[in-house]
């Protein structure tokens, strides 16, 4: 007898060790991407499915555990905070978890879960890893990936920087830049020109800095430091903006007249002075000029090899007049050119006849008054 009730015993009490080993969880939590990288003051954000695989509707609950300090964390379903789901049997929903990664961090790995109690006694525990990229800091971010632009002194320099604010606060920044004497900075955010922007706890604006040289600003290299500031932070960088010169010719005489008589078969010397009006210097200035037919023209000097930017050349060109030259206006274009620029002259000469036919055409009128006269005695008083 008493080994039959130690049986009956034994059987009841292995019945209800088997049933405790066999129990499983009514309530399963699952998302796909439970390992994430982020940088500091990233928002994550989770789908979450919550399946009820028992009998009976389920009421669940949330808990995060293990979050680290300073961090946080929001659950919500169809845009609403959520409290608590209630899940129909053999159903699931889905819920969305946010969590926030504070400014202020170390870069590293962080673990935490998420805790789904189901009718307060049946708990599902869903691990999280998030690795920060980064070190996080508590400041404003001014950058700016092409810092770095080559033009002429009548170029206008677009740089494209971006301004983040991975404070806690809202900050109001002023813009600025030191720029050289003569030279013009300006700021445009959204399509207008501003001189500050205001920006939200890890919002972020892009700026366009555009940079006007002065005039003729020489060729080199000029750096201007750029700042973002506000009463609690601030941060600068610098660009540069290479000047490679600009091209500038003139061609004029000596005291700007363009105009001189020459006399029919005869020449003329006309003093011809080049300037360098560019901030760069010329190479291989070739000097034509084109006349008016059987006109010719000679250069003391066809070509200038080298003319350093605001110097001046002479250059002495002769001209020669037909010996049918008709009296009149004559002009000639003189040209100075390089491959970068070109200056034209336009020089006009007035043709007169020669003194000597003059003197002819006045004896010829002498002897045809003379013979007049000796025709008039002879035969006048007959």
């Amino acid at each position: 007898m008493k080994k039959r009730l130690f049986l009956i015993i034994l059987v009841v009490f292995g019945g209800l060790l088997t049933h405790t080993n066999t129990s499983h969880a009514d309530v399963t939590v699952y998302t796909p991407y439970t390992g994430l990288s982020v940088t500091p003051g990233e928002d994550i954000e989770y789908t979450v499915d919550i399946i009820n695989n028992g009998n009976s509707i389920e009421n669940v609950t949330f808990d995060m555990q293990g979050l680290p300090d300073e961090w946080d964390y929001s659950i919500s379903a169809n845009g609403t905070n959520l409290q608590q789901l209630s899940i129909r049997p053999g159903s699931e929903e889905d819920i969305r978890v946010v969590v926030t990664v504070p400014l202020k961090v170390d870069k590293g790995e962080y673990q935490f879960n998420l805790v789904a109690n189901g009718n307060g006694e049946n708990e599902e525990t869903l691990p999280f890893l998030v690795n920060v990229s980064e070190e996080g800091t508590f400041k404003t971010n001014f950058s700016m990936e092409q810092r770095n632009m080559q033009g002429h002194s009548d170029s206008e320099f677009s740089y494209n920087a971006t301004l983040k604010n991975q404070t806690a606060e809202q900050q109001h920044y002023a813009l600025g830049a030191k720029a050289p004497k003569g030279w013009n900075v300006q700021f445009t955010a959204d399509g207008k020109g501003v001189t500050s922007v205001t920006l939200e706890p890890s919002e972020e604006k892009n700026i366009e800095v555009k940079v006007t040289p002065a005039e003729n600003a020489k060729a080199e290299t000029y750096t201007i430091p750029i700042t973002a500031a506000s009463g609690a932070t601030s941060s600068n960088l610098e660009i540069e903006a290479v000047i490679t010169g600009t091209y500038g010719i003139a061609l004029t005489t000596p005291d700007g007249k363009l105009s001189d008589d020459i006399t029919s078969g005869g020449k003329k010397n006309i003093e011809l002075v080049i300037e360098n009006t560019g901030t760069t210097d010329l190479t291989e200035i070739d000097l034509k000029a084109t006349t008016p037919p059987d006109w010719e023209t000679e250069f003391d000097k066809d070509t200038i090899p080298t003319l350093q930017a605001g110097e001046k050349a002479t250059v002495k060109a002769t001209l020669s007049a037909p010996n049918n030259s008709i009296a009149g206006d004559y002009v000639t274009t003189f040209t100075a050119q390089t491959p970068e620029a070109t200056s034209y002259a336009t020089f006009r000469m007035s043709v007169k006849t020669s003194t000597l036919w003059g003197l002819v055409g006045v004896a010829i009128i002498i002897a045809v008054i003379g013979v007049l006269y000796l025709i008039y005695r002879k035969y006048g008083r007959r």
